[in-house]
């Protein structure tokens, strides 16, 4: 009995050596990074501006592999059924959390699926219209929308983004209805309101920043709960009339859930490290966003919280799900 209870600990222990040793080494070879949101919008670039800095402290390339469309599912389905040893990860935005309540099949579970690592940057999106519309504040962009129901149009990042739940409650709470039309990412969005060819946006600030800086499209308010630092002169939309109106996106990296602990470990604390840094704090702001790097017990119960706000204000707004 006593040899067969040695063995069983000698087991164990071997298996937990095992299971230590990949983690030791990790990384060992290139990580793949996908983001579910094409290049230039504000996930992409929160997501190079850390894994850059991530590769020089691994010494391994990480890979950013932008897999846009379908509202983020196909990109983020992809990392949830990925081998769970830390070389595919994900970084992905508020709307992580929104999707569920948008999509009634979904390929995967955002609880049980996935490991938050950290939550990297806070952003909220800038209500901006291009230079034709006669519109220089909420108020009249209301008034607009009122005189010409369903005719306005305003571009988005792709159905259940969390640019586009910021519209719809914004529409919802205003009593106002634009034509909506959804892009491929935000970026597309962009080039779609500085072309022309929508006019009105609920762009993420570090998609909107350079070009309302540079004086190609006018910003009317901020979706956030308070004015955001990176541009303090715009009034939030609920100081603009809106009453109540809140709304403010985030970026974050996850990995397949059955990640070995110590790998999601040395993950978090590399990454906190990083977006924490002045550097990257700095770049984040001249982006309009603000750096977070909070603990994976932080960041899951954002996650969890979240899905389950989204999927009650969806159906309390009667926002159709797809």
């Amino acid at each position: 009995m006593k040899h067969l209870v040695s063995s069983a600990v000698c087991a164990g222990a071997l298996c937990l050596l095992a299971g230590a040793a990949p983690a030791q080494d990790y990384p060992s070879k290139p990580i793949r990074v996908i983001v579910p949101q094409s290049p230039g919008g504000s996930t992409d670039i929160a997501a190079r501006m850390v894994t850059d800095r991530l590769a020089e402290v691994f010494k391994q390339n990480i890979v950013v592999d932008n897999r846009p469309g379908a509202g983020s599912l196909n990109g983020t389905d992809t990392v949830a059924k990925a081998t769970p040893d830390g070389y595919t990860l994900l970084v992905v935005a508020a709307s992580f959390t929104i999707t569920p309540a948008m999509q009634k099949n979904m390929p995967f579970d955002p609880v049980r699926d996935f490991i938050p690592i950290t939550r990297f940057a806070d952003l909220p999106h800038i209500v901006v219209v291009h230079p034709s519309v006669p519109a220089k504040s909420v108020s009249e962009l209301i008034a607009l929308l009122k005189s010409r129901p369903g005719e306005i149009t305003c571009g988005f990042s792709g159905i259940g983004t969390s640019t586009h739940l910021a519209i719809e409650l914004f529409q919802h709470m205003s009593g106002t209805k634009m034509l909506l039309v959804p892009y491929k990412g935000g970026s597309p969005a962009m080039t779609a309101l500085l072309g022309g060819q929508v006019q009105v946006n609920f762009a993420a600030s570090s998609t909107g920043l350079p070009h309302i800086r540079a004086g190609k499209i006018r910003a009317l308010a901020v979706t956030g709960a308070k004015r955001s630092s990176a541009i303090p002169e715009l009034p939030t939309v609920a100081e603009a009339g809106v009453k109540g109106y809140q709304h403010a996106s985030w970026v974050g990296m996850l990995a397949p859930a059955g990640t070995p602990r110590a790998i999601v470990d040395r993950l978090n604390a590399e990454a906190v490290k990083i977006v924490n840094s002045d550097e990257v704090k700095k770049l984040f702001l001249r982006r309009g966003m603000e750096a977070e790097g909070n603990t994976q017990k932080e960041f899951a119960e954002t996650i969890r919280e979240e899905v389950d706000k989204w999927k009650k204000l969806v159906a309390a707004a009667g926002i159709q799900s797809q």
